[in-house]
């Protein structure tokens, strides 16, 4: 593929705007060039443009050509471009579950992908070697699954495993690891380099982390608003970069083992804000016509956060972090004890919660699913003020505009709706309407984990500055190991359900004790292409019957 002087504009209400200027790259057969930059850089706009795939009639390509073997895709018919799509160039894209069919067994979706790209094939063999190609086990079993019976990283493989069904010589992946957990993101990572390394396919990997960067790259092109600022070798570009903007995004990267002593060493010796203890949460599942049965997401949880310290909550997708998080602010039915500032919460609901709430308010991940689109940003945050009736007419509008000055927005934009936003300021927004109660807890349950890598180191400097001057305590919930570090006084790894592991963030970090503690800290992305990689530990079969027991001073494993 060689692309020259690729532009593409969006036609909208403030007339033509240029959204890829000018670009230019190449790739060759068996390298992997990667295109990093933040959201809206023209990443996937150019994937797309690639693809044929422009969105809309709004969107065109206003100049340029992309040459595959002599041949301007920009000029091919739509029919003469789907027999490439698919076939010679396939793409790989960033939800898996938005992309496979929920009505439609994994079997039957691969089988429409060969018989459209390989004729010749027989399908249901041929979908059976796929998803051995891409080490799915059972895979006999998962063709005659439905989507929503497979994990993340599940999912993620049918998808290369339907990118594969053709036998493409060039493979786009747009994003194809930012959903799913560390463990599995070194999996799929993996397994595209053994792909490549046996097939010779050309690799265009679209990605903002630069961890992944620097593990999969031949060469890397750094877009910025659509112009590309800098291309290199990937050595070259992280020993010496050249441009301004690509040493900012290097410099902004949480990178593992470089937090400082003082790092995460916030007081936490006084009262506890909030103490779980036994905490149970299951939900009742239907497992066949008249059976049902009982599953446990959390599992016997116990432990403290004290006043104006950080507690992280760790692991993958399914251990139950989230659903620790929620049930403190009883989001989620459970069973246990749950005490914040010495009061008990269970069994309290309605007017009898308001004053808990008044104490511990939560951030969720996604800041835009947060926000009601309909209400102005002014009228979002103010409402918890309304709710519990602590401010009225100019005072509540004083102490918004407060608000938005303290998490670094100006008081005038309280007249905005959410989608005049972007995504690192509506997270301030979201943070801004947690504190409007006061609150001693904040469970942060992902608050960072999909915003680009300066706008989160932005947040997360908010987050340490707002903890600092109003003493917050927070829960913080993610399964980026680099950021926990960061900002984290003591860390709680779970899996299944439990913790295996809780101490001091130096101690697990520097002397973890349970097996999947160290595979967790294995499979983190480093970035640096010079790092070595050694093979991610297998964990085994984890006996989590055992209790937590002494390892150090405050340090409990489960071993």
């Amino acid at each position: 593929m060689s692309v020259e002087g690729l532009a593409v504009e969006i036609r909208g209400e403030e007339g033509v705007r240029r959204v890829v200027e000018d670009l230019s790259f190449s790739v060759a057969p068996g390298e992997t060039l990667t295109i990093a930059g933040e959201s809206g850089s023209g990443k996937s706009l150019t994937a797309l443009t690639l693809m044929g795939l422009l969105p809309g009639a709004n969107v065109r390509v206003a100049a340029g050509r992309a040459l595959w073997r002599g041949t301007d895709l920009m000029t091919l018919p739509e029919h003469a471009m789907r027999r490439l799509r698919g076939g010679e160039i396939a793409m790989i894209f960033q939800e898996p579950m938005t992309s496979l069919n929920p009505v439609m067994r994994i079997g039957s979706q691969l089988e429409e992908a060969i018989r459209a790209h390989d004729p010749d094939a027989h399908p249901g063999q041929r979908a059976l070697e796929l998803l051995g190609e891409v080490r799915i086990p059972e895979p006999a079993r998962r063709l005659r699954q439905y989507p929503h019976e497979l994990s993340g990283g599940q999912r993620q493989r049918v998808m290369i495993a339907m990118a594969l069904a053709g036998r493409p010589k060039l493979l786009i992946a747009d994003e194809p690891t930012t959903a799913l957990d560390v463990t599995v993101q070194a999996q799929i990572l993996a397994l595209l380099r053994d792909l490549q390394a046996r097939t010779g396919v050309a690799i265009i990997l679209i990605t903002h982390d630069m961890g992944v960067v620097a593990e999969m790259a031949t060469r890397v092109l750094v877009l910025r608003h659509g112009r590309k600022v800098e291309e290199a070798p990937v050595r070259q570009l992280f020993a010496a970069p050249a441009a301004d903007y690509t040493r900012e995004l290097l410099a902004a990267v949480p990178r593992l083992g470089t937090a400082g002593d003082e790092v995460g060493q916030q007081p936490g010796q006084g009262d506890p804000v909030c103490e779980v203890k036994d905490l149970t949460v299951a939900y009742t599942v239907r497992g066949g016509l008249f059976r049902r049965e009982r599953v446990s997401a959390v599992n016997g949880l116990s432990f403290s956060v004290g006043a104006g310290e950080t507690l992280a909550l760790v692991g993958e997708s399914g251990c139950g972090k989230s659903t620790t998080g929620r049930a403190l602010l009883n989001l989620v039915p459970w069973e246990g004890e749950v005490r914040v500032m010495g009061r008990p919460t269970r069994g309290l609901s309605g007017a009898a919660m308001r004053p808990v709430l008044r104490e511990v308010q939560m951030v969720f991940q996604d800041p835009y699913a947060s926000l009601d689109p309909r209400m102005t940003v002014g009228e979002l945050v103010g409402e918890p003020l309304a709710i519990h009736r602590i401010a009225d007419g100019s005072e509540r509008h004083d102490r918004v505009a407060a608000l938005f000055t303290r998490v670094g927005l100006a008081p005038e934009h309280m007249r905005r709706h959410p989608h005049e936003f972007s995504g690192g300021q509506r997270q301030r927004i979201c943070i801004a309407r947690a504190l409007a109660l006061e609150p001693r807890l904040i469970v942060a349950d992902e608050s960072v984990s999909a915003l680009d890598v300066s706008v989160k180191a932005h947040i997360l400097a908010l987050l340490a500055e707002l903890q600092e001057t109003l003493g917050l305590a927070y829960l913080f919930i993610s399964h980026d190991l680099a950021v926990v570090e960061q900002i984290s006084r003591r860390v709680a790894v779970m899996v299944g359900g439990r913790i295996v592991e809780i101490g001091m963030r130096g101690d697990v970090f520097g002397n973890p004790s349970h097996p999947y503690t160290r595979r967790l800290l294995a499979a983190a992305p480093v970035p640096d292409p010079d790092a070595p990689r050694p093979p991610i530990p297998d964990a085994g079969p984890l006996d989590l019957t055992l209790p937590l027991r002494q390892v150090g001073n405050g340090h409990l494993a489960a071993v």
